[in-house]
């Protein structure tokens, strides 16, 4: 999957730079840049000795490894294709071309890795996730860096011809057909370009982002079941055995062209790493590829189906889950579910009374599914009540009735030495009295009289339920409830819970319920992107501040980050996606990779301020200027993850979010840099813009 995404994402980058430079050489040179920066990315991988993992490969979009490159050859295209002059210095030219454009793309892709550096800060199972992905992208982007400002100057002056057609591509000719009378529109309506803008913002952040959803990451679909089935204590092993054959014969019937193979695990393995009992079962089910299945469309609804058809199996309960993602589970919060619901106590029967309430009430939140309760009670257990007035009767002491109770099990009388060696002597009744109440109420006990008298007239035996399972945090009793999610978000789903559970009456103060899970990592995740972001954010602004050394006009570009924010929420909403830690570090990427644009479109008019232009006469001419290597830069980075965005293989649940993220910023950072960011120019333009500022033009 991951090597399809990248090919395909090479084809995009290179032909989006053939159609818009309209030059082979041009567009093969800036391509040389794709496999030379992924070389120099997993020789930083490999020097670190950090595994490329599969969001690592992924995130390498090759529209941002040449981003800098682009912008550089189309300015010397764009330079020789302008000189008229017949005995012009080429490398000249070239030279000039490339340093007027220096200082954009190289602030610009140090920004880009910048807001990845916070990325490196996530802890737990986020962060073995994201911090390869966030150092593959560095090395790359270093890469990418090292040779725009070495190897690609070298190529131009060597490769590009000396004389280029002044003439555009005819994509390029009429994208300005469209693009210049808008612009020349919303210069002269800037009010209501600003206006609509703010409008879109509004609803974005106050409408969609609430509803949005959350969940930790993407379940990955592993291409695999794993089915929890947990039986009634007691359950004995042939029991399970045949339960279990019954099932996996029924699984293969039912879906002949889904299932591969099943098969099952019953109890624990001779290191014990899991200890289960006998009544405790896990069924593993292969999937054959989705590409031959004919009765289900996906493996959520395959599941679904698998539920309807071992539903009817009774005195069990299923969980469903994946083998990977159940162990997972299992191993950082001791669950196999989406959500655990701990209650803490002290009185077994007020906790498993008050734990089949939660799960009662579970049960009716939309989404819940597979909700099951911790098998506490159930173990069979031989009662014995003594009746004291039928043994004060035949003046028998409650010892001697005590002591043929504990024969059942074996009583220890005394040790048997031989040599050095010792045997405890155990007395203990035959199998044949042991078989039921009926047959030990037979039992006969001597009076002091001689006479004997059957058990069952000196005490009451009956089989009743104890306790099966003890389970403790920090020395407190507790019982778990688990649940999973479908059809919905883990977050919502959740608040969803607490909610219902408020007016909840524990029975006292030293009953408390604790959630865990996926929802534990979530909380958890949410918590350490709460610094990550704005650290990102202030990042993003001291690199604008240290490149123009004005404080508005790195405001005008940081301007981009919120414009672009507003694409990924549409995106995410478009694509029914809830927010989760992957679409996260996609607006965190997206965050750097936003501001390039206004960069150069700002960049342009600072220097077209200092040749003597007016705010209006320099807005025009850099954003007709600029146009060609902002829609480049552009489309390649947002058609580098096309193929990520739709791709249906395996692993592509975790990477899609971030991907289309990315997209729908790019290309509404893009729209709005074209028209909105040129309307702020034109608006909030001060006179101190063009004076005292570092030179950027050409040459300097």
């Amino acid at each position: 999957t991951v090597r399809q995404n990248l090919f395909e994402g090479g084809l995009f980058v290179i032909a989006v730079l053939f159609a818009f430079l309209g030059n082979l050489r041009a567009a093969g040179m800036v391509a040389l840049a794709i496999p030379l920066s992924m070389l120099f990315a997993f020789s930083g991988m490999y020097r670190f000795g950090i595994a490329a993992s599969l969001l690592s490969l992924g995130a390498i979009d090759f529209g941002l490894v040449v981003d800098s490159s682009v912008v550089m050859m189309e300015n010397c295209v764009r330079r020789l294709a302008d000189h008229r002059d017949v005995n012009f210095n080429r490398k000249e030219i070239i030279r000039n071309a490339i340093v007027e454009v220096r200082r954009p793309t190289l602030f610009g892709e140090l920004i880009i890795m910048i807001v990845y550096l916070p990325i490196l800060t996530l802890e737990g199972v986020e962060g073995k996730l994201f911090r390869p992905m966030a150092l593959t992208v560095i090395f790359a982007l270093l890469g990418s860096l090292f040779l725009s400002m070495t190897l690609m100057p070298v190529l131009a002056s060597t490769f590009l011809p000396k004389r280029i057609r002044h003439t555009e591509p005819l994509l390029m000719r009429a994208i300005r057909a469209v693009h210049d009378p808008i612009l020349r529109w919303s210069l002269q309506f800037r009010t209501a370009v600003l206006g609509v803008a703010l409008c879109i913002m509004v609803f974005a952040f106050g409408f969609i982002a609430p509803n949005l959803g959350s969940e930790f990451v993407p379940r990955l679909l592993e291409g695999a079941l794993a089915l929890g089935v947990t039986r009634i204590a007691g359950t004995d092993l042939s029991e399970s055995i045949r339960s279990n054959s019954e099932m996996e014969r029924l699984l293969r019937k039912s879906f002949p062209d889904e299932i591969e193979d099943v098969w099952s695990r019953i109890g624990t393995a001779e290191v014990a790493t899991d200890p289960m009992g006998i009544e405790m079962t896990d069924i593993f089910i292969t999937l054959k590829p989705r590409s031959q299945w004919k009765q289900a469309q996906n493996q959520d609804e395959l599941t679904s189906q698998v539920e309807q058809v071992l539903r009817d199996f009774p005195g069990q309960a299923v969980g469903y889950s994946q083998p990977i993602e159940m162990r997972v589970n299992e191993m950082i919060s001791g669950v196999r579910s989406d959500l655990g619901i701990r209650l803490f106590g002290d009185d077994f029967e007020l906790l498993s009374k008050t734990a089949q309430e939660i799960a009662s009430r579970v049960r009716t939140v939309p989404g819940a599914a597979d909700v099951t309760v911790e098998q506490t009670i159930g173990q069979p257990m031989l009662q014995v009540k003594v009746r004291p007035d039928e043994i004060a009767r035949y003046g028998l002491s409650r010892q001697q009735i005590l002591s043929m109770v504990e024969a059942i099990g074996g009583k220890p009388m005394g040790e048997v030495i031989e040599g050095q060696l010792r045997f405890p002597l155990v007395v203990r009744l035959p199998e044949s009295q042991q078989l039921s109440p009926s047959e030990i109420g037979r039992l006969s006990i001597s009076t002091p009289s001689g006479e004997q008298i059957p058990l069952e007239r000196l005490a009451e035996i009956t089989i009743v339920e104890g306790v099966s399972t003890i389970s403790r945090d920090w020395g407190q009793r507790r019982v778990v409830i688990t649940a999973n999610v479908r059809g919905r978000d883990l977050g919502s789903f959740v608040e969803d819970v607490q909610k219902d559970l408020v007016s909840l009456s524990l029975p006292s103060a030293r009953y408390r319920i604790e959630y865990g899970g996926q929802f534990e990592n979530l909380i958890r995740a949410e918590r350490r992107l709460m610094i990550v972001v704005p650290l990102a954010l202030v990042l993003i602004f001291s690199m604008l501040y240290v490149t123009y050394n004005n404080v508005f006009d790195a405001m005008r570009v940081f301007t981009a980050v919120p414009f672009a924010w507003v694409g990924g929420l549409f995106a995410l909403w478009l694509r029914d996606m809830p927010f989760s830690i992957s679409a996260v570090i996609g607006f965190v990427a997206l965050s750097g990779i936003a501001v390039l644009d206004d960069m150069l479109l700002v960049t342009a008019v600072r220097r077209f301020r200092q040749e003597g232009m007016d705010v209006q006469s320099a807005v025009w001419s850099a954003a007709t200027s600029r146009l060609r290597p902002v829609l480049m830069t552009t489309l390649v980075a947002s058609l580098g993850f096309l193929p990520m965005a739709f791709s249906q293989g395996v692993g592509a649940e975790v990477q899609r979010p971030l991907a289309t993220v990315i997209i729908g910023g790019v290309l509404s950072g893009m729209f709005m840099s074209l028209f909105v960011l040129r309307v702020l120019y034109s608006l909030f333009s001060f006179k101190s813009t063009s004076q005292n500022q570092p030179s950027i033009g050409r040459g300097q």
